[in-house]
């Protein structure tokens, strides 16, 4: 299990050649809520974005994502359904439970790397309210339903 905050900038080398080919920049959410790949920056002056499918990634080590082939990486065409940060971004979103209840606004997510699956959802009220009461994570392994105002969770099995 990992959050996208610990993600965020690794380099990506190919187990081949032990080139670095770039580095992870967000993350491409589904609509059902499921990781399916991960925006890699390329280039040096001029950066262009890549999907990396996630089931295409050999392993997530710590310190670097490693691949075998430089061709996994696709040039985008269209934009990402989701992301964290880019393009239809979902941080800072409410985050309402079924019931109703408002849970916070969307910072970051744990997910299974090699599943894709997000498992938990780390919120926040606001600034003073992390440095009185610390982060907050909601775990849910059901899909949520991602709207044009909020994110829909259920958390009453948790």
């Amino acid at each position: 299990m990992r959050t996208f905050s610990l993600l965020k900038g690794q380099p990506v080398f190919n187990t081949k050649s032990g080139q670095k080919i770039g580095e992870v920049c967000d993350l491409c959410i589904s609509s059902n809520g499921k990781v399916n790949g991960l925006l890699i920056k390329k280039g040096v002056f001029f950066k262009q974005s890549f999907f990396l499918d996630i089931e295409k990634v050999a392993s997530f080590g710590l310190d670097g994502i490693m691949i075998e082939d430089n061709g996994h990486l696709v040039k985008l065409k269209d934009d990402p359904e989701y992301t964290l940060i880019h393009q239809h971004s979902l941080n800072g979103m409410m985050m309402l439970s079924k019931s109703g209840e408002s849970l916070g606004l969307l910072k970051d997510v744990y997910f299974q790397e090699e599943l894709g699956t997000i498992i938990g959802y780390e919120i926040t009220d606001g600034f003073f309210s992390e440095l009185t009461e610390g982060k907050q994570v909601i775990q849910s392994e059901k899909p949520l339903a991602i709207g044009k105002d909020a994110i829909i969770v259920d958390v009453n099995n948790t």
